[in-house]
């Protein structure tokens, strides 16, 4: 069997993440590779694509929330994702479990004491049975029907426990940062299509593999695949790892040679490039991983060199201020250098339907 070396498990990533080459396919088609892009602040996602995609532009993702083609909702991790709407109905389900758990979680449950999660939930669903309902309202009626809770807590409770749709106002490119407003949607029960959970780690593993069970349940949340895995048996292919781990992979996925260039890239914040893995070594250092997730549930945007986290950087609204954890190499510096130029443009865009914007706070 072929031992797989931590470089040649970097140049997959990358290669399935569409970061070693840009690729033309539509904005939707890669959303869909990638199962879902982590958006808990609406403008990363776009930037994200931009380091994908040939030629991206905003209005091509605006355009697909508009439509209601991809939509922004809690989703892996009980954390915010963009998904196509094909695959938002079919995982959900799937990824319930996970944030019934958050759900569960004592933050909840103190501000829920000896309310019946069944009465939240139908107390949830009528409010929203006339339509879309800001969440700030949401919070404001369920807090009016369970006096001395609050109300924000209840509406996150609910929203955890049910499929909620945002608009696409709220997940479209604008001021930086979450939106002050969120409207949102409950799916109808009759829309979930679920689907087999070996579905969803094959579609793992052909956006991140190959991986361990750990790397696949660190990335959905879900727990016990163990056993899922072993069934799968000959539908799965298997290679040593660099730490002696098992590492699954579809049988036949393309593995590039690992001593292929890798381009500069710039990722942006909460990037699953770096979040998909539980052990992320093929991406980043254990030491450079303390400076890039400096805790508080903090990602912060990285700077990719050789395929490998180098440093960090941030908009100021004005420019990019790189931050490289080392001295780069002369002609390493002016790769970086030349992609954060051409970045740049695509940061200081305003869409004129929108309030200015200002930088990201961190």
């Amino acid at each position: 069997m072929t031992l797989l070396s931590r470089r040649a498990l970097n140049r997959a990533l990358l290669h399935r993440q569409f970061l070693l080459e840009r690729t033309d396919q539509s904005p939707l088609d890669v959303i869909r590779r990638l199962v879902a892009m982590q958006a808990q602040e609406p403008n990363w996602p776009y930037l994200g694509l931009w380091s994908r995609i040939r030629g991206f532009s905003h209005a091509d993702l605006t355009t697909l929330l508009a439509d209601g083609q991809v939509v922004r909702s809690s989703l892996l991790r009980s954390t915010q994702h963009l998904a196509t709407a094909d695959d938002f109905r079919r995982l959900r389900p799937l990824l319930q479990p996970v944030l019934d758990r958050t759900a569960n979680s004592p933050y909840f449950r103190r501000n829920g004491e000896r309310l019946p999660t069944r009465a939240l939930m139908a107390d949830g669903h009528a409010l929203l049975d006339a339509g879309p309902l800001a969440r700030k309202e949401l919070a404001h009626r369920l807090a009016a029907r369970h006096p001395g809770r609050d109300g924000r807590i209840l509406a996150s409770e609910f929203e955890l426990r049910t499929p909620l749709i945002h608009d696409p106002a709220t997940a479209s490119w604008g001021a930086w940062g979450n939106r002050s407003s969120i409207i949102v949607t409950a799916l109808p029960a009759d829309a979930v299509e679920p689907v087999a959970i070996q579905n969803l780690i094959r579609r793992y593993l052909a956006a991140f593999g190959p991986a361990t069970v750990a790397d696949v349940q660190a990335w959905s949340g879900l727990t016990r695949l163990n056993d899922v895995v072993a069934d799968m048996g000959t539908g799965l292919r298997r290679y040593p790892g660099p730490d002696g781990r098992t590492l699954l992979d579809l049988p036949g996925a393309h593995l590039p040679d690992p001593h292929s260039p890798a381009p500069v890239r710039l990722l942006p914040v909460y990037d699953n490039a770096l979040l998909g893995h539980a052990d992320r070594t093929r991406i980043i250092s254990d030491e450079d991983r303390k400076q890039v997730m400096p805790g508080r549930a903090l990602v912060h945007s990285t700077i990719l060199v050789d395929g490998f986290v180098r440093g960090t950087w941030t908009f100021t609204g004005d420019d990019i201020r790189l931050a490289p954890f080392r001295p780069l190499a002369k002609a390493e510096q002016q790769a970086v250098d030349d992609e954060a130029n051409r970045m740049l443009p695509f940061l200081r865009y305003r869409d004129p339907e929108r309030r200015p914007l200002s930088p990201p706070a961190r």
